[in-house]
């Protein structure tokens, strides 16, 4: 092996298709002892994942693995002589489980390297791939074939591949989910249309985020955590009410980070260096460290990574160019405790620290990439989270007690100039600006008891603050699905406050707005169970039933109206029980027809309007869903799947600009959706994979709340769309992976279509949104120990507008834009020991 060329990560080797992989030979040096401690090893060696379905089976012994041969061979030979069997999940993972006839244990074999004309596996060790893809966001590892709905599964390997990007990893791999695009750490998610508003405020999101099986947040925006060292991305799509509760309106999106590996020191380090046209270079450097710390399985797994994205965005009025630059700084670790008799215990942390210098968005009737502004838009955005976990496994039982903490801390600054001084012109008055406002709010009157000269022409800023902290317990028994049954029973414990200040500043001058704490207490049990009630035929059907108890209070009232008490506070309980049930079909093979309802629902609030707090209700979700699937994921020549869904969402809470024009949150009425998506992937050769996929929605606000028609002076018949839901999307891709010499190269190829969609609710936020393409190209070559790589996006260079909120402060302004990245070059290497 030529030593410039010896390199790659195991994630890269994950990427070949299935016959590619059990064709090629490796290198394995596995060691006999417990199938515990020998997995991680040939999971590396080989460059595949490797889960068990049977906590039982972890402590069988296995025989010893040397040599050179094909992956399917090594898990054969490793697996010889045991209860166990391998089955091919996909083209990059393997599933160990009980055989369905058991067979003696053989003796232990002789510890020397294997003889070289080994026997072919058999079918009772090496099983076939199909219906075994295994949805674990369903808590009772249900199996894809017996899944009634719509996952998506993304490979942590294939999201990092080409450079880490957060969710934007996500959202270049699917059409079904959308993200507003204020900046990183400060975007709200959709799925499926299921869409509320552009602002960050007590609203909680409608999509459901979770790492591991711990809840990300609450009532704050997406963290946009790195993706780094991640096994796989689950999205479900459509409400998830029943196993999920409050906050899964359109879906939940879980990420499960690679565990420690009790068994063996790896080390492994990412650094990469990116030039972007038109602006400033960027960098990022990372580096994973998996430590065994004794013999009786304790392991410590450790990420941290620094990254720059250069800024792009000039800023005429104050002489800046490439204003925009983000820094993100990050890590996460995980103590696993192995208490013996099959207890395991995770201790884990996360912390990110995302600073952005200056707003991401441009004036759309500017010159190209710039933006008129008298101040620096800074945000800052910390996320921390400590966890425990702990886990026990028997017979077919799995028990799992998840615990947090999290601390979310959000700061924000916008321009609240007037056009005339951000556009550099003078005013009638010498340079002196008239009396200025913020909406309909008179500064002057703001500002009169402690102004002691003249407000000159100096900037206008609005600086808001949230803090959330959140303590999250959920505790369940499951039963994995098995002989034609499984099953899920939990209950689960949230305290959430979040707390929002607003400070507005003119110059030297500073005063408080009314801000506003929200506070939630939530109870919940819930259960599901999934049974084959034919030989073709496959029924689900849970309930859940939470109680919460919500209240709050205005911040930064005046003293007059905080001493009457005057809709300053409010508290209340609510009770919701969400059922869910679903059909499953399989009429001919490799064809499933399903069936599906389920429903939502997001607890109420309390939202400042003016001088005072306004209670808004809950909302609530109820979807209807059928679908087909066919072939099999990853092994078929063709695999494709088609769904048709209708939700009634009532009670929507939105947020809009009141009438002092500032962002509030009410509910605005009732609104209909219907989603059509599919996908579709082909497989010509084994190196050659095509794959498209498309979703239309059609949604509208109806039924208008009598409080909100009023603000917006429009007619119900002109509410159009829910806002920030591209009408359309479509998305393809091209992957072609092969080996070359001793080296593997892989070459992906996408290019996405976000349709047009609307800023938000009213004649203020009506602005549209979207309509652009974006593209890109990532290679890389390598083998498991060095590589480098190479990632070109947004290969045209267009502009595009992904969101048309800059400011919402700004009196008459004509409108902005946020532009996409500009064409990106990143070259980088990556080594593993």
């Amino acid at each position: 092996m030529h030593p410039r060329l010896s390199f790659a990560t195991a994630a890269i080797a994950l990427c070949l298709p299935a016959q590619a992989l059990a064709a090629e030979e490796r290198a394995f040096d596995v060691p006999r002892g417990s199938l515990s401690t020998a997995l991680p090893v040939i999971s590396r060696q080989g460059g595949v994942s490797i889960s068990v379905a049977d906590a039982k089976l972890w402590q069988a012994r296995i025989k010893p693995v040397r040599g050179r041969m094909s992956v399917e061979k090594a898990i054969q030979r490793l697996l010889d002589g045991s209860d166990a069997r391998a089955v091919r999940v996909s083209a990059t993972s393997w599933r160990i489980e009980r055989r369905p006839v058991r067979v003696a244990r053989a003796a232990p074999a002789p510890r020397q390297a294997p003889q070289p004309r080994a026997r072919e596996p058999s079918r009772d060790m090496i099983a076939a791939a199909a219906d075994e893809i295994i949805v674990t966001a369903s808590k009772a590892d249900l199996p894809l074939t017996h899944f009634a709905g719509v996952v998506t599964q993304l490979d942590g390997g294939d999201l990092a591949f080409g450079g880490e990007r957060g969710m934007d990893s996500i959202l270049s791999r699917t059409a079904t989910v959308s993200s507003t695009h204020l900046g990183s750490g400060r975007n709200k998610l959709f799925i499926r249309g299921i869409a509320d508003s552009s602002f960050t405020g007590p609203t909680q999101s409608t999509v459901g985020q979770h790492l591991g099986d711990i809840r990300l947040s609450y009532n704050a925006p997406d963290p946009d955590l790195r993706l780094y060292d991640i096994d796989n991305v689950e999205i479900l799509e459509g409400p998830q009410g029943t196993l999920y509760g409050a906050g899964s309106l359109g879906g939940i999106i879980r990420v499960v980070p690679k565990a420690p590996d009790p068994r063996e020191m790896t080390v492994q380090a990412i650094a990469g260096l990116s030039v972007t046209q038109h602006g400033d270079p960027g960098g990022d450097i990372a580096a994973i460290a998996n430590i065994p710390v004794s013999e009786k399985g304790h392991a410590l797994r450790l990420v941290g990574y620094m990254l720059t994205d250069g800024g792009y965005i000039d800023n005429p009025l104050r002489g800046q160019n490439d204003v925009n630059r983000v820094h993100v700084r990050g890590g996460r670790g995980t103590f696993r405790f192995d208490a013996g008799n099959d207890w395991t215990i995770d201790l884990g942390g996360v912390y990110q620290a995302i600073t952005s210098d200056d707003a991401q968005y441009a004036d759309k009737n500017g010159p190209p990439l710039t933006r008129n502004s008298m101040v620096e838009q800074n945000a800052t955005a910390r996320y921390g989270m400590g966890t425990i976990v702990v886990m026990k496994d028997w017979d077919d039982l799995h028990f799992q007690s998840s615990n947090a903490y999290i601390d979310h801390r959000l700061f924000e600054r916008f321009d609240a100039s007037l056009p005339e001084a951000r556009q550099g012109t003078d005013v009638s008055n010498g340079g002196v600006p008239a009396p200025p406002s913020v909406g309909t709010v008179d500064v002057e009157r703001l500002f009169a008891p402690i102004q002691v000269f003249p407000l000159n022409n100096v900037p206008r800023v609005l600086d808001q603050h949230n803090a959330t902290r959140m303590f999250v317990s959920e505790n369940r028994l499951s039963r994995p699905y098995n002989n034609g049954l499984g099953w899920v029973i939990g209950a689960s414990f949230i305290d959430n406050r979040a707390r929002q200040d607003r400070e507005y500043a003119y110059g030297p001058l500073r005063a408080v707005l009314p801000g506003v704490t929200n506070k939630v207490t939530e109870f919940t049990g819930y259960a599901e169970a999934t049974m084959e009630v034919l030989p073709d035929l496959i029924a689900s059907g849970g309930v859940r039933l939470s109680h919460a108890r919500l209240g709050g209070a205005a911040e930064g009232v005046s003293f007059a109206l905080a001493q009457a008490n005057r809709a300053t506070t409010a508290s209340r309980n609510e009770t919701d029980l969400l059922p869910s049930f679903s059909l499953l079909a399989t009429p001919l093979r490799n064809v499933r027809l399903y069936a599906r309802y389920q429903e939502g629902f997001r607890p109420g609030g309390l939202a400042v309007d003016g001088n005072f707090v306004r209670r808004f209700l809950n909302d609530q979700v109820r979807t209807w869903e059928a679908g087909m699937r066919f072939g099999d994921k990853g092994q078929s020549l063709l695999d494709a799947s088609i769904s048709i869904s209708h939700s009634r969402w009532r009670n929507i809470q939105a947020d809009f600009i009141d009438s002092t024009g500032f962002p509030t949150t009410a509910n605005i009425g009732d609104g209909r959706i219907t989603s059509l998506s599919g996908a579709v992937a082909m497989r010509p050769t084994n190196a050659l994979t095509f794959e498209l996929g498309a979703v239309y929605n059609h949604s509208r606000v109806d039924d208008l709340s009598p409080q909100i028609l009023p603000v917006f002076d429009m007619a119900p018949a002109r509410l159009g769309r829910i806002p920030n839901v591209a009408s359309h999307a479509v998305r393809g891709s091209v992957n072609y992976a092969t080996v070359i010499g001793d080296e593997d190269f892989r070459v992906n190829g996408w290019a996405n279509y976000i349709g047009p969609s609307r800023l938000g609710i009213g004649p203020v936020l009506g602005e549209s949104q979207g309509d652009y393409i974006d593209t890109g190209l990532a290679m890389r070559v390598g083998n498991a120990r060095r590589g480098l790589s190479l990632t070109l996006t947004n290969l045209f260079d267009s502009r595009g507008n992904r969101f048309s909120l800059g400011t919402p402060f700004v009196e008459g302004n004509e409108g902005f834009l946020t532009p996409l990245r500009p064409r990106t070059i990143r070259i980088a290497v990556d080594v593993a020991y």
